[in-house]
């Protein structure tokens, strides 16, 4: 049995900064981004509002997907995110709509 993947997309606003990542755990990988656990892009441009995400059957078929959506521009990134969050809500779970 595979494990269900993401792929998500994390801001610090709406048209900010975007960062594109791939997990098998997301509300753990959310929160290690929240609590900036980890060094690197997310944590130097604070990132943590979760925008946007895709659950896939396989690491393999995210890791596809990741790569696809960062080959991309941003206005098309842009278009992605709002195609089905067009207020930028923090789709983390738990969080409350009108945090941003």
């Amino acid at each position: 049995m595979k494990e269900e993947s993401y792929v998500y997309i994390l801001t610090n606003k709406r048209n900010g900064t975007l960062y594109i990542g791939v997990t098998t755990n997301l509300e753990k990988r959310i929160e290690e981004h929240r609590l900036k656990i980890r060094e690197g892009f997310t944590k130097k441009y604070n990132l943590h509002k979760l925008v946007y995400y895709e659950v896939h059957y396989s690491i393999e078929e995210a890791i596809l997907r990741e790569k696809q959506i960062k080959h991309y521009n941003r206005e098309w990134k842009l278009r992605l995110i709002e195609g089905s969050n067009p207020t930028w809500i923090d789709l983390t779970p738990g969080s409350s709509p009108a945090r941003g």
